[in-house]
């Protein structure tokens, strides 16, 4: 997984999600629209000098996975006296390096943390049987998710967060059941609705207004160039 793997993915999640060809590099989306969500951070692994990748930047000693793996001493150390707590704290010292670029049973995976079972993560934390990530903290059973966090089986949404079952929508919180939302937050069961809050069962509502099938989709339109723009 590379950052030319990750624009394709990025273009496919935002054409999916507005209709249009997607305007921003992968900088200029982080900053635009996963600009409050946890995400890992570069850092020197501590025994070779490489970039690693972790959500935990508090300790001062990193060591990556594939690594620590790697490395042949961390068994049957030679045993060393010990007669005080400082002996303990040192002796600890000497293997206590904090574990980054952690992955299990995934494959492509790139600036990335705790991932399992994944494919094709790029720049995410703690994620797991999900696909086609970028950006996202948080994710389960999902695929094609960027900037998303605390969610579980949805696909095709940028910026969701607290919610499962959604699709095709931007911006959505604390929800279940959407599909072809915007804005919307605390809502279930929604089909086509944008700027709802607090409502199920609904279709072509726009700030919990009901209106017609035409008039909104021209409504949409409208919404979604100003969101890709602004």
């Amino acid at each position: 997984m590379d950052a030319k793997e990750a624009k394709i993915i990025l273009d496919k999640v935002v054409g999916q999600v507005f209709g249009y060809e997607n305007p921003f590099t992968l900088d200029q989306f982080v900053q635009k629209y996963a600009f409050d969500i946890r995400l890992p951070q570069a850092v020197t692994d501590s025994t070779t000098g490489e970039e690693t990748w972790t959500q935990t930047v508090n300790p001062t000693k990193f060591i990556s996975m594939e690594n620590a793996y790697k490395r042949e001493d961390w068994d049957n150390r030679p045993k060393k006296p010990i007669n005080s707590m400082q002996d303990i704290l040192d002796a600890w010292n000497e293997i206590n390096y904090t574990a980054t670029s952690k992955q299990l049973d995934s494959i492509n995976i790139a600036q990335s943390d705790s991932v399992m079972k994944g494919e094709n993560v790029f720049r995410s934390n703690d994620c797991g049987n999900s696909k086609n990530l970028l950006f996202c903290d948080g994710i389960y059973k999902s695929e094609f998710i960027a900037a998303g966090q605390r969610a579980i089986t949805s696909n095709f949404c940028i910026r969701i967060e607290d919610s499962s079952e959604v699709s095709n929508s931007f911006s959505i919180s604390w929800s279940k059941k959407i599909v072809n939302g915007l804005f919307l937050h605390n809502c279930y069961d929604m089909y086509e609705c944008m700027f709802c809050s607090h409502i199920e069962g609904k279709k072509f509502c726009i700030a919990n207004m009901q209106f017609e099938e035409e008039e909104y989709m021209k409504i949409k339109d409208m919404v979604i160039r100003w969101a890709l723009t602004e």
